[in-house]
């Protein structure tokens, strides 16, 4: 018999009654009924229930059993007592009558439960983790996530795709975040860097003749900690192509996503054909570029019917504004004068004046708006209002108004807001779309300049020789261009961004000339990349979903420490290894580094 174990916790049967067996697990629960003791003796696998009567040789040592011991426990399977089986658990028609306990590691006062699921401070749940993910749902998510990362590398095997690994230590790039440096102890005095994500070498990788790449890579980034955003370092499906247009790279894309969000969905209905949303179309419907699409709410611009209306708030900003602008966002069943109430209180709670509204009831054999701007618009132009939204007897609309660049960063929460207290979100199904057609650069008022707008390495939706013969004081020009660029969103949160890359040299100094950049600049922070892109580079894109949200998403986590293995907190901190923590004097006299803390000189 082998040393610990016959069969797992998970393994036994109706077909086992009557066999010898041996199980090693911890003591997940023990229960006293009436001098005979029940343990739930759990591994990875699944829970057995152990039996130790008093006429058991084993009843002494099991009477010294407390939770999360590790045990060994040999004895003769048996059938359950009728009324006793657990129908919840594969193991639930038996029951190990326990001849023989070993103790293999006895366990201290614990400073929080494994059985059950209570919730226990961020604190202590981070700093005992190892203890935390013995608890069933997290177990279960982290192996969920396993099996998730298994079944992107098949789907992208499949679809052609090598995956290839790039370097951790590598050279500083700006990439939007902070670098994590790494000293070097042979060349005193220079850094080495984590890479943010592997964006460079996976261009390099397309242009040394590979052809279709990809790669579970880690990314290091030393930003603050949000919900979707893990501190320090988080995974992401790193994914380059060549001789590819937009439409290859989601050609290639969807059925990866779509198939995995099927596979772990538990039934719950996908989208087959992700529908493509221009990016100025997002924020005028939704309020956002990444929309959650399981809210049915779109808003609509109603600008001309505020114009020159009563209502003179309304019509004013229209007024006096070349850019005003008045937006409505319906809210079907939303029209009782307590839940506009309700949401106008939530909206000064936002930081914002109030949330202007009319909510429509039955009058006379009519349906009629109701509330100050109803008053003060009139009759006719309320019903123009109402017939144009759609709206009708118990609803309500809802209306932001300035410039949208301004309000439209409320105007996507309200949304959000009004469809989940009217419970309009379709919160059993994933939503997923790609959103498109990204300004390549934008104006910065205070700076009195243009700037790019989202990513500088984009390819502009322009052929070569029109993009070079830009007139670069031509401020309306530029600033209509688009840039091959993509997300892809899934019920509100974005997955990835992507591109189609620029990899014309000559397009590349004048895309960034554009935006006020010498070209030394250029050549100092990327000019290995330039260098390799004018020695035969194809045209080439990709995209990066992050593997932590796209697993976040699929267990229903809304927390992407639910989904880690051992994530830091939200100050960047490993409670558990005491991470980061000092140096000491030896290893930064290796690395020829002193230690300046604030306040201290350095001198």
């Amino acid at each position: 018999m082998h040393r610990y174990r016959t069969h797992t916790c998970g393994a036994l049967r109706e077909g086992d009654i009557g066999i010898e067996a041996r199980l090693s697990g911890w003591c997940h629960r023990i229960r006293d009924h009436g001098g005979v003791l029940f343990i739930d003796l759990r591994d990875h696998y699944g829970l057995t229930q152990v039996v130790v009567d008093p006429d058991s040789p084993a009843f002494k040592t099991a009477e010294m059993l407390r939770s999360e011991w590790v045990i060994r426990a040999d004895g003769k399977v048996r059938r359950r007592p009728d009324g006793t089986e657990n129908p919840d658990l594969p193991t639930g028609a038996v029951e190990l009558y326990a001849r023989a306990i070993e103790v293999l590691g006895p366990a201290a006062e614990l400073p929080m439960p494994v059985f059950g699921e209570q919730e226990y401070p961020e604190e202590t749940r981070l700093k005992y983790r190892f203890l935390d993910l013995r608890r069933e749902h997290l177990h279960n998510n982290i192996m969920k996530r396993g099996a998730i990362i298994d079944s992107i590398r098949r789907r992208m095997k499949a679809q052609g795709f090598f995956e290839f690994q790039t370097p951790i230590l590598t050279a500083s790039s700006p990439e939007g975040a902070r670098d994590y440096l790494v000293p070097s102890r042979l060349h005193p005095g220079k850094f080495y860097a984590l890479p943010q994500a592997p964006q460079q070498f996976k261009q390099l990788i397309m242009i040394s003749g590979f052809d279709r790449y990809f790669q579970i890579a880690p990314c290091f980034r030393d930003e603050d900690a949000r919900a979707d955003r893990s501190p320090g370092e988080f995974y992401q499906l790193d994914i380059e192509m060549s001789f590819v247009t937009q439409d290859d790279v989601f050609d290639a894309v969807e059925p990866v996503l779509r198939g995995v969000f099927e596979e772990f969905s538990e039934g719950k209905p996908v989208t087959q054909k992700f529908p493509r949303i221009p990016f100025g179309e997002a924020l005028r419907k939704y309020g956002t570029d990444k929309p959650d699409l399981r809210n049915p709410i779109v808003m609509e611009d109603v600008s001309d019917i505020f114009r020159g209306s009563g209502f003179k708030i309304f019509a004013r900003i229209i007024e006096t504004s070349p850019q005003g602008a008045v937006w409505a966002i319906p809210a079907p069943g939303g029209g009782s004068r307590a839940f506009c109430d309700r949401m106008n209180s939530w909206a000064q709670g936002e930081g914002q004046p109030g949330l202007g509204y009319i909510f429509f009831v039955p009058e006379g054999g009519k349906v009629l708006g109701r509330g100050p701007i109803a008053n003060n618009l009139g009759p006719e132009r309320t019903e123009a209002l109402r017939t144009r939204l759609r709206l009708k007897d118990g609803d309500a609309v809802f209306f932001v108004a300035g410039e949208p660049q301004n309000f439209v960063k409320f105007a996507g929460p309200a949304r959000n807001k009004i469809g989940d207290e009217l419970g309009l979100i379709k919160k059993d199904r994933f939503e997923l779309c790609w959103i498109v057609d990204f300004p390549m650069y934008e104006w910065n008022d205070e700076e009195k300049k243009i700037d790019f707008s989202h990513n500088p390495f984009s390819m502009p939706n322009a052929s070569v020789e029109e993009f070079l013969a830009l007139d670069p004081a031509d401020k309306d020009k530029i600033l209509a261009l688009k840039a091959i660029q993509y997300d892809v969103v899934c019920n509100g949160v974005e997955l990835s961004s992507g591109a189609i890359r620029n990899h014309r040299p000559e397009v590349m100094k004048k895309a960034f000339a554009i935006a006020g950049y010498d070209e030394s600049v250029l050549e100092q922070k990327f000019g290995g990349m330039l260098h390799a892109l004018s020695l035969g580079a194809p045209p080439h894109g990709g995209i990066a979903p992050g593997i932590d949200r796209i697993v976040m998403l699929l267990c229903g986590e809304e927390n992407l420490r639910e989904v880690v293995l051992f994530p830091m907190n939200q100050r960047a901190e490993d409670l558990m290894m005491g991470a980061p923590s000092e140096a000491t004097p030896k290893q930064l006299r290796e690395l020829h580094i002193r230690v300046v803390k604030p306040g201290q000189s350095a001198s």
